[in-house]
C-alpha cells in the first residue's frame, strides 16, 4: 500500500542578518493511515515540519523526498498545491484567534470550506451546524450564526476543528489541537480524529507538548529537539524511551500523588543539537 506521506531529510531555512538559519533540520519518516505524534518543547520545529509538508511556511523548504501519495510536493504546481489542500490535506492551526477570518461569520467559514473541498450545497447548513454539534458546542445554531470575536478561545478552537474535519481530508496535520479544551470535550474530539483514521484510512500526525495524551492516543510518535528528530518510538513504548532528551521530558511530567523535592529539570546536552 502506498504510503500517505513519505519525507526525507526535511530542512526548512529562514534568512538572518548571520545568513540562513534551519529550523527543522533533516526530519525523516513515513506516514501510513496512522496516528503519528510529534512533541517536544516549544521552538523544537514541531509546526514547521507539518507547515512545510503543506507547503504553508514561509521559510526555504529542501528536501530529498516530500511525497503525498504518489505525488511529488516539491516539484507539484500552485495548481496542484491548491487541489491537494482543498480537497485532500489539511491542518487545524494552533490558534484560532489567528486562523479564523474576523469579518465572516463561523457558519460561513465552515460552509466555504465543504464546497471548495466537495462541491456540496443544498445541506451545507445542515452538515455544518451538525459538525458543530459534533464537537460538543452546546448551542449550534447561534455559534453558526456568530463571529470569531464572540466566541471563547475553546469554542473558537472547536470551530477550526470542525472546520477542518468536515471535508474529511485523506491526511490531517492538528497542531495542539485539544490545548485549549477541557477534558469531555477532548475526549469527543479525539473519538472524531480516531474514527476518520480507522473507518476512512486517514493519515494523521498529532503535534502537542502532552507526552500522556500522545502515549495513548498516537500509535507512533517523533520526539523533535532544535529541529532534529532525537527519537522515534512506539506510543506504547513511550516510557521505556532511551534518549536523554526524552526521558528528561517524561521526568519533567507532574505527579499530583507524589511529594518530589525539588522539582525535576531538564538538564541539556549540546550534542543534542548536532
Amino acid at each position: 500500500m502506498t504510503p500517505v506521506l513519505e519525507v526525507e531529510d526535511l530542512r526548512v531555512a529562514f534568512p538572518s542578518h548571520k545568513g540562513p538559519v534551519e529550523v527543522v533540520r533533516g526530519v525523516n519518516f513515513t506516514l501510513g493511515r496512522e496516528r503519528l505524534g510529534i512533541v517536544g518543547e516549544s521552538g523544537s520545529g514541531k509546526s514547521q515540519t507539518g507547515r512545510a509538508i503543506l507547503g504553508l511556511t514561509p521559510g526555504r523548504v529542501t528536501a530529498k523526498t516530500l511525497r503525498f501519495e504518489g505525488t511529488d510536493l516539491l516539484s507539484a504546481s500552485q495548481s496542484t498545491w491548491r487541489r491537494l489542500r482543498r480537497q485532500r490535506m489539511s491542518m487545524v492551526m494552533q490558534d484560532p484567534k489567528f486562523s479564523l477570518n474576523p469579518v465572516m461569520t463561523i457558519g460561513r467559514q465552515i460552509v466555504e470550506a465543504l464546497r471548495i473541498s466537495v462541491g456540496r450545497r443544498g445541506d451545507s447548513r445542515a452538515r455544518a451546524i451538525e459538525m458543530l454539534a459534533a464537537v460538543q458546542i452546546r448551542d449550534p445554531e447561534r455559534v453558526f450564526d456568530a463571529y470569531p470575536h464572540e466566541l471563547s478561545g475553546g469554542m473558537g478552537q472547536r470551530a477550526m476543528i470542525a472546520m477542518m474535519l468536515i471535508r474529511e481530508p485523506d491526511l490531517l496535520i492538528a497542531d495542539e489541537p485539544t490545548s485549549a479544551l477541557d477534558v469531555t470535550v477532548q475526549i469527543d474530539v479525539l473519538r472524531i480524529l480516531d474514527r476518520l483514521v480507522r473507518e476512512r484510512g486517514m493519515g494523521l500526525i498529532f503535534i502537542s507538548h502532552d507526552l500522556r495524551l500522545v502515549s495513548t492516543f498516537c500509535d507512533r510518535i517523533l520526539v523533535m529537539y532544535s529541529g532534529r528528530m532525537v527519537e522515534e518510538i512506539a506510543a506504547r513504548d513511550l516510557h521505556a524511551a532511551t534518549h536523554p532528551y526524552t526521558r528528561g521530558l517524561l521526568n519533567c511530567l507532574p505527579d499530583i500523588g507524589a511529594d518530589t523535592r525539588p522539582l525535576p529539570t531538564l538538564q541539556r546536552d549540546a550534542d543534542w543539537a548536532l
